[in-house]
């Protein structure tokens, strides 16, 4: 193995960003430990200014890296008691409480009191009594979530939140927050190759050697969470649990995804809040909205009555003979009987007692409807399947990957995390059948097949809602 692949190993193996943070704190403490030494000098030459501004910075300096570099280093350690994540927050008590310190300790330097340096002391000694107390309280809890099985946009449903202390010390002011957001864009360390002099071509440069730059790049984008507020809990018994109900409403269809939560806590005095990061991962399909839209109260009233008017009469056993009456088919009068009456007649035959309905998406390909236009489409399926599931009707529905039997959740799961797809549309592999049809659909009219036009009823989507035609029987 030669040494540039050697070295490419190497770098590709390191934990680049605890190395970073370790030189940081390297930099920062060489950089108060010089303050403080600087401050001393200044107080045996008697300038107050200069030794007020040179110990401040040694402790700014010091307590910068003792919050925000050791705690991430100490999390890198590979020691299985502090593998777990927490994360630090400085309060604004904290920073109250801190800016008093720096300014004992400022006094304490440069009057040489020591009383003012017990003080100091014990000051730091609370924020490290806060950590520890903050530590144990976080440390025996365990998180579950329960949700619900069946959610709809834009409808509130309830979620429970459990947490268990398995330790016998109680746990205080307890908050179950979501997970922190992470930053659209962060550095990140790439490869790359460091050539001299750099404005000649690879060919005429003297040297090449591998090296590593830092580069802003942009985040993935983030699946949408279930929960985003907090649930605080005030008391946990020591071996006990405690639960809270927590609303949930979600503003669109579509899959919702909790990567993790976290349990906070600021007790005892507030200075820092901890968080202790849980890899619980839930996941929720959310249904479309099924409430009424203007689309579904403009279709419903002409689809029921086609509905009704298509299922009447469809036995096959003849019932009676009868006069003809407004409303009546063409396609059921009795010539021979009218011919014998000279009245007109028609056949009536027995009703069946059950009815057949198919709810067909037909699901357009990319760029054929708009974004609204799209998702009222979904919403109008959704809506006639949910109501239509509540008559004494035989359901079925189809749709590009999805053919279900009288399953109206299966259905809705497909609506929810539908998307514009690349494919051939569905009517022409429809074929006629018993069933009454209602088609959702963008393609131009012409598409439905013949024999399916006396039994159904095609909502066309182009760019709008717009145009609700019922293909009437021909035979009509």
């Amino acid at each position: 193995m030669s040494t540039t692949t050697t070295i490419k190993v190497l770098l590709g193996q390191m934990d680049r960003g605890a190395w970073v943070r370790f030189f940081i704190a390297i930099a920062g403490l060489m950089t108060a430990f010089a303050a403080a030494m600087f401050s001393t000098i200044f107080r045996e030459a008697g300038n107050e200014i200069a030794t007020f501004i040179a110990a401040s910075l040694a402790l700014i300096v010091a307590g910068t890296v003792a919050i925000y570099t050791v705690p991430y280093l100490a999390k890198r350690v590979a020691l299985e008691g502090i593998s777990e994540s927490f994360d630090y927050d400085l309060t604004k008590e904290g920073m109250v409480y801190l800016g008093v310190a720096l300014l004992i300790g400022v006094a304490a330097l440069t009057s040489a009191n020591n009383l003012l340096f017990i003080v100091v002391a014990a000051m730091l000694a609370g924020i490290l009594v806060s950590g520890v107390a903050s530590a144990v309280v976080l440390r025996g809890l365990k998180l579950e979530a329960s949700l619900p099985v069946h959610v709809f946009a834009r409808q509130e449903v309830m979620a429970r939140i459990h947490v268990r202390n398995g330790y016998r010390v109680p746990s205080f002011s307890v908050s179950v927050v979501p997970p922190r957001a992470k930053n659209a864009k962060r550095f990140r360390w790439e490869h790359r190759v460091f050539g001299f002099p750099s404005k000649r071509a690879k060919e005429q440069q003297w040297f090449r050697i591998p090296d590593m730059y830092l580069r802003l790049v942009d985040r993935p984008r983030a699946v949408d969470a279930i929960f985003q507020s907090s649930v605080y809990f005030p008391y946990i018994p020591g071996h006990g649990a405690a639960h809270a109900d927590v609303a949930l409403k979600f503003p669109h269809r579509g899959r919702f995804v909790q990567e993790g939560f976290g349990i906070s806590t600021r007790f005892p005095f507030s200075f820092l809040r901890k968080t202790r990061r849980m890899p619980l991962e839930k996941e929720i399909i959310v249904y479309p909205t099924v409430e009424p839209t203007a689309e579904f109260f403009q279709v419903l009233p002409m689809i029921t009555g086609e509905c009704e008017a298509f299922v009447s009469g469809r036995g096959y056993d003849l019932y009676r003979i009868r006069e003809h009456q407004p409303g009546d088919s063409a396609r059921h009068v009795d010539w021979k009987a009218t011919a014998k009456s000279t009245t007109l007649k028609v056949r009536e035959f027995t009703r069946e007692d059950e009815r057949k309905l198919r709810i067909v998406f037909d699901n357009p390909t990319p760029g054929r409807l708009g974004k609204d236009d799209y998702e009222n489409a979904v919403a109008l399926a959704a809506s006639l399947a949910w109501y239509f599931s509540g008559t004494n009707a035989q359901l079925s529905f189809m749709a590009q990957g999805c053919v279900s039997q009288a399953e109206i959740f299966e259905f809705l799961k497909y609506l929810a995390i539908v998307q514009p797809a690349e494919g051939a549309s569905l009517l022409p592999e429809l074929k006629a059948t018993r069933d009454y049809n209602i088609i959702i659909t963008a393609q131009p009219r012409g598409s439905l097949p013949m024999a399916l036009w006396a039994s159904s009823y095609i909502v066309f989507l182009e760019n709008v809602i717009h145009e609700n035609v019922f293909l009437e029987n021909l035979a009509n």
